[in-house]
C-alpha cells in the first residue's frame, strides 16, 4: 500500500534528480531504516569476526593445531552425534506414545514431559555430577552395598555422561514438534497402512515416521544448534568443544583475535548445517488428507505394554526434572541460612535488571520488525528481517566475541573524537558496559520476540489496516491505536519468552558484563567451576522457577487446544535460520 504511494509520488512532474531523491526517500522510510539498523547489529559482528580470520595469531594457532584442534573437532562431533541420537529416541518415542497411543497417565505426561524445558542444561549438568560423581550419594550408597560396584558403574565424567545430560535437557524440542506432527497426520493414513497388511510397528516406520520427517528434522536441527552453542554444561563436565575453546582463548590466552578466529570456524559449521537443512527441506513435499486428529482413533495399548509406556514416560520425567529439582531444593534448604545474604539480592536484582531491560528493547525492536514486514512486503525487507533474526542460530560465545570487538572499535572512535574536540583523555566509554550486554542479548534473542509477535500479526486481516487508513490513522498511530491492542496476547508471550531466555543466558553475560555485575547464571558458573554444587543450588532454583512460566503456558496450550502450541512451535523452529 505505502509502496504504491511512493511510486506514484516518484512519478510526479519534476526533474530526474528530484524524482530519484523522492523515490529513495519513499523507499528508505523510517521503518526500513530502523530495520536496516537492527540488521547491522547482526552483520557487523559477523563481518568483524571473519576479518580477523585473515590475520591469525601464529603462536596460539600453532599450539591449538598441535595440541587441541583435532580433539576439539572429535569432541564436538561425538557430542553432536550422541545428543542427536538421544534426543531422537526420547523425543520421537514419547511423542508417538502421547500423541497417538492411549495408556495410563497419558494426559498428565502430555504436559509433564515438557517440564525439563525449564531446567537449563548447565543446571542439570552440575546436579547430575553432584548425584552420580564418585563422592556423590549414589556411588557412596552403591559402595556400601557392594565393593565391586566400580566394575559396572559408568563414569559420569565422560562423553557418555555429558551426552546423557544434554539429551535429557534438549529432548522436549523434538518431542513438542514430533507430537504435533503425529497428532495432525490424520487417522486415514494409519488405516490405509493397516489395510495394506502392515502391522502397527510397520505402519509407524513405513508411514507415520516418514510423514513426520519435516517436524522431526526441525526439532533435531534445533537440538543441533543448542548443542553446538552450549557452553555451561560442557564447561562443568570439563569437556572441551569449540565454545569452551573460544572462552579459553579470550580469558586464558588473553587473545581476542584467536577467539574471533575460532568463532569463525564455528560460524562456518553452523551456517553449513543451516544451508544443508534448508536445501533438504526445499526438496520435501508432504501432504495430508482426511481427519486431522488422532483423538478418536488412538491406539489402546494393552497388557504389559500400557504399563511399560507409563513407566518409561515417568522415568524420563523423574530423571530429567523431578530428581534434579528435588536435589536442588534439598541443597537450597541446607545452605540457605548460611549462604543467603545481601549478595544474593544483588545477583537477583542484576538478573532482573538485565532481563527486563533486554525484554523491553527486544520487544520494541521485534514489534518494529513485524510491522515493517507487514507494511513493506518486498524481498528486500524480508531479507533484512531474516538477517535481523539470524542471531538465534549463533552460539552465545560467538556473539559475545563479535559484539565485544565491534563495541571496542566504536569505543576507540569515540575516545579519539572526544580527545580531538575537548583535548581530554577518557577511559572506555561504552566498552564493558550495559550497552555491550544488551546489544548481545538483542542479537541473540531477537527471533524469540519477533516470531511470537509476527505470528499474531499474520492473523490480522488487511481490512483492519485499510479501515484505519480510511479514517486517517497511519504510521505510528496505526501501530499504537490498532495493532498493539489486538496483538496484546502475542506481545505478552514474546516478552515472557525473552525474559526467561535472558535470565538463563550464561556465556553472553559471563563474557560481556561490566566488572562486578554478576548475575544468577554467572554465579552458578563460578560456583560450579569450583565444584561447589550445594552453593550453586540456590541461584539455580530461582532460574528453574523462572523457566516454569513458559512451560506452563505451552502445557495449557496443549491441553486446551488453543493456538499457543503453534506459536511456540514456530518460535522453536526459527533457530533454523
Amino acid at each position: 500500500m505505502s509502496h504504491s504511494i511512493c511510486l506514484a509520488s516518484a512519478q510526479a512532474p519534476g526533474d530526474k534528480r528530484g524524482r530519484l531523491l523522492r523515490k529513495i526517500r519513499c523507499y528508505l522510510d523510517g521503518w526500513r531504516l530502523a530495520t536496516i539498523a537492527i540488521s547491522l547489529t547482526v552483520i557487523l559482528p559477523l563481518t568483524v569476526i571473519f576479518l580477523f580470520f585473515g590475520h591469525p595469531e601464529q603462536e596460539i594457532w600453532r599450539h591449538l593445531v598441535n595440541h587441541l584442534l583435532v580433539d576439539l573437532l572429535i569432541n564436538t562431533a561425538v557430542l553432536v552425534g550422541g545428543v542427536l541420537t538421544g534426543t531422537f529416541f526420547l523425543g520421537v518415542s514419547l511423542a508417538w506414545l502421547t500423541g497417538v497411543c492411549d495408556f495410563p497417565g497419558r494426559r498428565i505426561f502430555t504436559w509433564a514431559l515438557l517440564l525439563p524445558m525449564a531446567m537449563p542444561a548447565y543446571v542439570l549438568a552440575f546436579v547430575m555430577l553432584g548425584l552420580f560423581d564418585y563422592s556423590g550419594p549414589v556411588q557412596s550408597f552403591l559402595r556400601d552395598l557392594s565393593p565391586t560396584y566400580s566394575i559396572w558403574m559408568p563414569n559420569i565424567r565422560s562423553a557418555g555422561g555429558i551426552i546423557t545430560v544434554m539429551s535429557l535437557a534438549l529432548y522436549p524440542y523434538v518431542y513438542l514438534l514430533a507430537r504435533s506432527a503425529f497428532k495432525t497426520q490424520g487417522k486415514t493414513a494409519m488405516e490405509a497402512a493397516r489395510s495394506l497388511g502392515y502391522t502397527q510397528r510397520a505402519a509407524f516406520f513405513k508411514v507415520a515416521l516418514p510423514m513426520a520427517r519435516p517436524w522431526i528434522t526441525g526439532g533435531m536441527m534445533l537440538v543441533l544448534m543448542e548443542t553446538l552453542a552450549d557452553f555451561g554444561a560442557v564447561s562443568i563436565f570439563n569437556y572441551d568443544t569449540f565454545t569452551t575453546a573460544i572462552y579459553k582463548a579470550w580469558y586464558g590466552f588473553f587473545s581476542l583475535p584467536a577467539a574471533a578466529q575460532l568463532s569463525t570456524l564455528l560460524v562456518v559449521i553452523v551456517f553449513s548445517v543451516i544451508v544443508i537443512e534448508q536445501k533438504m527441506r526445499a526438496k520435501m513435499r508432504f501432504g495430508q488428507s482426511g481427519r486431522l486428529s488422532m483423538e478418536s482413533g488412538r491406539i489402546c495399548l494393552t497388557g504389559g505394554l500400557r504399563w511399560a509406556a507409563t513407566c518409561f514416560a515417568f522415568a524420563v520425567v523423574l530423571v530429567a526434572f523431578l530428581i534434579p529439582l528435588g536435589r536442588l531444593l534439598i541443597w537450597s534448604v541446607q545452605i540457605f541460612p548460611e549462604e543467603f545474604n545481601d549478595r544474593y539480592m544483588g545477583y537477583l536484582g542484576r538478573s532482573l535488571f538485565f532481563a527486563l531491560l533486554a525484554t523491553a528493547v527486544i520487544g520494541c525492536c521485534a514489534l518494529l520488525l513485524s510491522y515493517t514486514q507487514r507494511r513493506h512486503a518486498d524481498k528486500t525487507t524480508h531479507l533484512l528481517v531474516k538477517i535481523s533474526t539470524l542471531g538465534y542460530a549463533l552460539p552465545g560465545t560467538v556473539l559475545a566475541v563479535g559484539i565485544f570487538i565491534v563495541i571496542g572499535l566504536a569505543d576507540n572512535l569515540l575516545i579519539h573524537l572526544v580527545r580531538g574536540i575537548s583535548g581530554f583523555e577518557t577511559g572506555p566509554l561504552i566498552q564493558s558496559t550495559i550497552i555491550t550486554v544488551i546489544a548481545a542479548y538483542m542479537v541473540r534473542f531477537m527471533a524469540v520476540g519477533f516470531n511470537s509477535i509476527s505470528s499474531a500479526m499474520h492473523r490480522l486481516t488487511p481490512n483492519i489496516d485499510e479501515a484505519a487508513v480510511s479514517m486517517g490513522v497511519t504510521g505510528v498511530a496505526l501501530l499504537r491505536r490498532v495493532h498493539i491492542p489486538i496483538l496484546k496476547s502475542g506481545i505478552l508471550t514474546a516478552l515472557m519468552l525473552v525474559f526467561v531466555d535472558v535470565m538463563k543466558e550464561m556465556p553472553i553475560t559471563l563474557m560481556t558484563r561490566p566488572f562486578g555485575w554478576d548475575t544468577l547464571a554467572v554465579k552458578i558458573f563460578e560456583l560450579t567451576s569450583e565444584g561447589e554444587w550445594e552453593r550453586a543450588a540456590l541461584p539455580a532454583v530461582a532460574l528453574v522457577l523462572a523457566g516454569l512460566f513458559p512451560v506452563i503456558i505451552i502445557s495449557r496450550g496443549i491441553e486446551t487446544g488453543v493456538k499457543k502450541e503453534k506459536i511456540t512451535k514456530r518460535k522453536l523452529r526459527w533457530k533454523l535460520f
